[in-house]
C-alpha cells in the first residue's frame, strides 16, 4: 500500500471517528426515507444499532413520526436545496427518545433542534439529506420555569393591585 492510500485511509478513519463520536444525531436519509448512516448519539438514544437501521425506512423505524409532516418538511431540502429547520417550539421532538437524565431530569422525553441539509453528490443532484438532532432538553425546562414563574408573577401582581 502507498503512502497516499494509507494517507487518505487515515484521514477516513479519523472522520469517521469523530461523526460517531460527536454529540449530535447524524442521519442520512435517502429520497425514499431510508437510513443510510446512524451515528453513535443515535444508536445511545435509540437502543438501535446501525446495523438494525441500515436501508430501513425511517417511519417503519418510529412510526410515531408524522409522515405527511415530516415529508412536506423535506422536500425543499431535496428541491430546492435549501437547509430546513425543526425547533422544539413548533414540535417538541421528532423521534420519541426518553430523556438522558431520569432521575435529575423533569422532563420524559428529549426536546430537539432539527437541522436537515441536503448533500449534494458529484452529480448536483441531491439523492440524500442529513437530519442532525440537537437535545435542547435543558434549554426546553430552563424556558418552560422561567414562563411558570412570569405567569406565577403576574397573577401576583393582579392580586396585589386588586
Amino acid at each position: 500500500m502507498n503512502d497516499s492510500i494509507m494517507s487518505e485511509m487515515t484521514e477516513f478513519h479519523w472522520m469517521m471517528d469523530m461523526l460517531q463520536t460527536v454529540d449530535v444525531g447524524l442521519v442520512v436519509l435517502n429520497r425514499r426515507f431510508e437510513v443510510k448512516l446512524w451515528n453513535g448519539f443515535m444508536e445511545s438514544h435509540s437502543g438501535l444499532l446501525p446495523s438494525q437501521v441500515r436501508d430501513k425506512c425511517l417511519f417503519d423505524l418510529f412510526p410515531e413520526v408524522d409522515k405527511q409532516w415530516f415529508q412536506d418538511k423535506v422536500r425543499p431540502v431535496f428541491e430546492l436545496k435549501n437547509r430546513s429547520f425543526m425547533v422544539w417550539e413548533q414540535r417538541p421532538y421528532l423521534l420519541k427518545f426518553p430523556n438522558y437524565r431520569p432521575i435529575t431530569g423533569t422532563e420524559d422525553v428529549m426536546y430537539q433542534n432539527i437541522t436537515l441539509s441536503p448533500l449534494t453528490s458529484t452529480t448536483g443532484q441531491v439523492d440524500n439529506i442529513c437530519m442532525m438532532i440537537y437535545d435542547v432538553t435543558d434549554v426546553a425546562v430552563s424556558k418552560k420555569i422561567l414562563e411558570s414563574a412570569q405567569v406565577t408573577l403576574s397573577e401576583l401582581a393582579e392580586r396585589a393591585e386588586s
